[in-house]
């Protein structure tokens, strides 16, 4: 194929693709980056302004702040235009910034990460659905692999950035790091996205406030049933979420003005078995991602620095395998390569439960590489699956649910590992010194869940229409 039918890396760094580039690249690496920042920060706040009893809150206010905004996203776009669309939600994440970095108690920090939340939620949605528009298609998958290594600077350079900053000057100065690149994001905005770019003709009907009320519930829900102790809660909220959530999508569909695209979840349709993919892979990996490091440091004897290292492979693996097969023009490769990613989640996390029955720590390090190769292997090509398949006029829509349903389904799979760790007893004896631990629940669910995204994935590679030229819409000049 020629350099136009493929598209090369050179192409996806030159000049009028350099900018919009870092453009996208800063919102998803912004919303990255300022929860390593936070999570690093806020247990030496707490030493200061008090209220330990609230800290789990931060990340739940938070998540469901950025889960519920970023729902409404296609709809914020629609009705302001993208330049808008970007910089209001920018303000509100700017303000939530300075309102937790000057905070004097835990409220107040509380009320910073849910405008931080409403805020990013939107930009990091957006960031995804400007992505056909502002690159031709045959590039897509290359975006998707520079993102990918941003997630992973923002996973190694978070943590060191801010427990540097912690250390040497305070707290408030790693929650201020964000400020300058909200700042630099907001600018780049105003050079790049048009004035009324992606902006639609008002849809009928007044805010869907009953669907995004559901929403919010739903996964409010979810996310304080994760942090319980008792099954019985965990499992009942979960329970009690899931029917909010299948009751939002039912609604939705039945609506004039949409949240969500038509086949949202139909396993009959190419978008909506990938977006059970995007949804299930992280319901399964949120096991390992919770609980792995307190499981090497009991197995292994390992300190908090090493086992953060081993948990980090999985991201480093994850953003190499991207740009590795970021280059994958043909159909029939991406096709493979979302069948693959899957099938290697579903391996690697019973590599991790093998791992531990030995113990043998080459295994588990093979395990996490061969998990984070499984969503660099599909991810990218999951997503651009997701952003081709969308009906005319559905197309934001079904890009902007790339980060919340992934999102939504670590939110999911979260709560699904507590109950099983707490039922099977594993919680328990993480907290004896040389106990046996019974993490077969939890990472066989785990394991069988990323089965079913293994079977979802034939779904979409049995109809999928990944074109490897650009539609017309995305070779329009953006001026």
């Amino acid at each position: 194929m020629t350099d136009v039918a493929t598209g090369q890396w050179r192409e996806v760094f030159a000049p009028h693709h350099a900018v919009p580039l870092a453009t996208l690249c800063l919102g998803v690496g912004i919303y990255a980056l300022n929860g390593f920042l936070v999570t690093t920060a806020l247990p030496t706040a707490v030493l200061e302004i008090g209220g330990l009893h609230l800290i789990g809150w931060s990340l739940t206010v938070y998540l469901v702040a950025a889960i519920t905004s970023g729902a409404v996203a296609a709809l914020v776009k629609a009705r302001l235009g993208a330049r808008r669309a970007l910089l209001l939600p920018a303000l509100l994440f700017l303000a939530g910034t300075l309102c937790a970095a000057s905070a004097g108690s835990m409220a107040q920090v509380l009320l910073g990460r849910l405008l931080q939340g409403l805020g990013e939620g939107v930009i990091a949605a957006l960031c995804y659905a400007l992505i056909p528009e502002m690159f031709p298609a045959r590039l897509v998958p290359k975006v998707f692999g520079v993102e990918a290594v941003v997630w992973a600077v923002a996973a190694f350079g978070g943590p060191l950035a801010a427990g540097m900053l912690t250390e040497a000057l305070s707290w408030r100065a790693a929650f201020l790091v964000s400020v300058p690149l909200i700042l630099t994001f907001m600018a780049l905005v105003l050079l790049v996205v048009p004035r009324g770019g992606g902006a639609a003709p008002a849809e009928p009907g007044g805010p869907p406030l009953l669907r995004l009320s559901l929403c919010a519930g739903a996964i409010m829900l979810v996310a304080v049933a994760g942090v319980q102790g008792d099954p019985w809660w965990i499992g009942g909220g979960t329970a009690v979420a899931l029917l909010g959530l299948a009751t939002l999508l039912r609604l939705d569909r039945a609506s004039r003005v949409r949240l969500f695209p038509a086949d949202a979840f139909n396993l009959r349709t190419t978008l909506g078995a990938a977006l059970w993919v995007v949804l299930l892979m992280p319901v399964a990996q949120a096991s390992t991602s919770v609980y792995l490091v307190l499981l090497v440091e009991h197995v292994w004897r390992f300190g908090p620095t090493a086992a953060g290292q081993v948990q980090a492979l999985m991201a480093l693996s994850w953003s190499g395998t991207a740009v590795l097969v970021a280059h994958a023009d043909d159909p029939r490769r991406q096709r493979g390569f979302i069948r693959l990613g899957a099938a290697l989640l579903a391996a690697g996390l019973a590599g991790v439960l093998a791992a531990l029955s030995g113990p043998w720590l080459w295994l588990l390090l093979l395990s996490q590489v061969a998990i984070g190769a499984g969503f660099g292997l599909s991810w990218a090509f999951l997503s651009h699956a997701v952003m081709h398949a969308a009906r005319d006029g559905e197309r934001d829509r079904a890009s902007a649910m790339l980060p919340t349903v992934q999102s939504g389904g670590y939110a999911l799979g979260g709560a699904v590992a507590g109950l099983l760790a707490n039922a099977s007893g594993l919680t328990a004896a993480l907290r004896e010194p040389g106990a046996a631990l019974p993490a077969g629940w939890l990472l066989g669910v785990a394991t069988l869940l990323a089965g079913l995204a293994t079977l979802a994935s034939w779904r979409v590679s049995a109809t999928a229409q990944i074109p490897a030229k650009a539609p017309p819409e995305a070779t329009k000049s953006r001026s």
